[in-house]
């Protein structure tokens, strides 16, 4: 009893910093930005927990995404019209939660085949994903789960500079939205390019990165997911919906 009250009081400390420093990351940011008044409290203080609760440097990344935000997203969304040659491709989809309530995300990555030209509309498709991701968040959820499935990957599939792109508009403009990544059917050349893209992920990210030997694949999504969650491919129960149709 004496440990849960510690920890409880812990916890009501840590809340109370992270109120008392999200106020002033509010004010310190609105002074460089007057649009940061429609930002929510959680966004801000998802940018500082990104950032260690350094409110300098917190507020330097939110100020870099509310300007990639206008740029990007200059109507506040991206419609799928933007990006056809992407959703084309039939490689990312959505269905259900796991047990934590983090709705949960399929990438396929032997789908992915990048072509002349496509970065832009590529990186338009990641925060178009990012987005759709967002709308469909329980309430009081911040988190996602991602399943990234990399059967039949080969070298026509590469593409180290989209993937260095689509980390980078993780990490920088929605920092503290992945709960937990799952790499699955990892054939053994596709560690060529996990080994260039590796270096640039953070520590944080990488935290969250598990590998599942395919053997163990059912069991380990299970420790998370209810089987009536999980996807049909992989023993569960649900059918996986494409992203553009969520």
């Amino acid at each position: 009893m004496e440990f849960n009250n510690a920890e409880r009081a812990n916890g009501e400390e840590t809340n109370q910093i992270e109120q008392n420093k999200v106020r002033i990351m509010r004010a310190h940011v609105e002074r460089e930005d007057p649009s940061v008044k429609d930002v929510d409290d959680l966004m801000i203080r998802r940018f500082l927990r990104a950032r260690e609760l350094d409110i300098e440097k917190a507020s330097a990344l939110l100020l870099k995404y509310l300007s990639w935000r206008r740029s990007s997203l200059p109507n506040g969304f991206i419609s799928p019209s933007e990006i056809p040659n992407e959703l084309a491709q039939n490689k990312l989809f959505m269905q259900g939660v796991d047990k934590k309530n983090h709705p949960i995300v399929v990438v396929f990555g032997a789908k992915h085949k990048p072509y002349k030209g496509h970065m832009e509309e590529f990186k338009r498709f990641v925060a178009f994903t990012l987005e759709r991701i967002c709308e469909r968040m329980p309430p009081g959820q911040e988190k996602f789960v991602a399943i990234a499935d990399i059967e039949g990957w080969g070298y026509t599939n590469s593409d180290i500079r989209g993937y260095l792109a689509a980390l980078s508009i993780l990490q920088d403009c929605y920092p503290e939205r992945l709960a937990k990544l799952f790499i699955v059917h990892v054939p053994y050349i596709f560690m060529t390019a996990w080994k260039v893209v590796y270096p640039f992920i953070d520590s944080k990210t990488r935290k969250k990165i598990n590998f599942v030997e395919s053997k163990k694949l059912k069991s380990t999504l299970l420790e998370d997911i209810d089987e009536s969650q999980l996807p049909d491919i992989y023993g569960g129960r649900l059918p996986l919906v494409p992203i553009q149709d969520c």
